[in-house]
């Protein structure tokens, strides 16, 4: 991002629509525009509508701090992940907990559970209680969200994943670690890998280490062969990737799975089978999650920090809400590639 982006960036206070501009461009009074929000019976549908319409286009939310502290910022710090059942997103919750708390701010969190659709109501819902700033997993929004994140005037943070960021971006190069895992498999002789993941189009993630690996491959001359779940991430879910690439590739030496929880429920279910692993088959994981560590024989993984990268998108943002300028809006935590015995 440009000097002059962020700085325009963050003058963009200037800028946010008016209850007045919604009206305007409505065609109604302010008065019936806020009555279409704040007492919706005495207003007819069609006009509610229309107001909802012109909120919409405008980028427009509603400040639900009334009277005195409707100018105010709370000391909360919305957090909004894809799942607060997975331990990734916990373990950069801890990282932005601990370092918002030391500054004497509050994290209130928000469940996507891979919906973004959602997202964007839980956007419009904590930038109208006024939150000091927004910490989001990800780049990828809804247009409407994206618009209201772009105008809303303070501090916007996209972690996990690094990109065209609407602010400060703080994570790491997934596709890069596709590649990384795939150079792995292929350098330790296996010629033929399947990548089994989990609705990638949620867990788009997950999509792009595979866009990676599938890059590899295909310089390689080698064709990449998928298979995709239909639940996310579980050991059991993992068995059931195992399964499927014997049922559907007979002849795979090597699967890379999307992430460690399907990689250690493959690797205990060739136990289970009597697979040799690596032997038979190799298995590779993403996150280094201790339970990877911990399995035997220990899990090939790409180990991400997540904790540090939460405590780093918190400094960052609170660098700007304390007026410091912020030299580096986009920050790479990069990965590290942990070699076990089961490749």
């Amino acid at each position: 991002m440009s000097k002059n982006k962020t700085q325009s960036r963050q003058r963009r206070g200037s800028h946010q629509p008016t209850l007045a501009q919604v009206a305007e461009v409505a065609g109604v009074s302010s008065i019936t525009a806020s009555r279409a929000l704040n007492d919706p019976e005495r207003v007819n549908a069609s006009t509610r509508q229309r107001v909802l319409e012109a909120m919409e286009h405008l980028g427009y939310v509603p400040n639900l701090i009334a009277g005195s502290l409707a100018s105010a910022r709370s000391r909360f710090i919305a957090v909004i992940v894809p799942s607060l059942a997975n331990t990734v997103f916990i373990e950069v919750i801890k990282g932005l907990q601990a370092t918002f708390e030391a500054a004497g701010y509050q994290i209130l969190l928000g469940n996507t559970d891979y919906d973004i659709e959602r997202e964007h109501q839980l956007v419009r819902t904590f930038l109208g209680w006024s939150c000091s700033a927004l910490v989001t997993a990800g780049l990828k929004h809804t247009p409407a969200c994206r618009r209201l994140l772009k105008e809303c005037d303070r501090p916007v943070m996209e972690v996990m994943e690094l990109g065209e960021a609407l602010d400060l971006n703080v994570g790491l190069d997934h596709q890069e670690a596709g590649r990384c895992m795939a150079r792995h498999l292929l350098g330790r002789g296996y010629r033929q890998p399947v990548y089994v993941g989990a609705r990638l189009s949620d867990d788009y993630r997950a999509s792009m280490r595979y866009a990676g690996h599938r890059e590899v491959l295909q310089d390689a001359g080698i064709e990449p062969l998928l298979i995709e779940l239909d639940q996310l991430g579980s050991l059991e879910e993992g068995a059931r990737g195992l399964e499927r690439v014997q049922a559907h590739y007979p002849g795979a030496d090597a699967i890379h799975f999307a992430n460690d929880d399907l990689a250690s429920g493959a690797l205990l279910h060739a136990q289970r089978l009597g697979l040799r692993v690596p032997g038979d088959i190799a298995i590779a994981g993403f996150n280094g999650l201790p339970l990877g560590q911990y399995v035997t024989p220990r899990l090939t993984t790409i180990q991400s920090p997540r904790e540090a990268m939460g405590r780093l998108a918190a400094e960052q943002v609170l660098r700007r809400l304390d007026h410091q300028p912020v030299t580096q809006p986009q920050q790479d935590v990069g990965f590290t590639l942990m070699i076990g015995q089961s490749t």
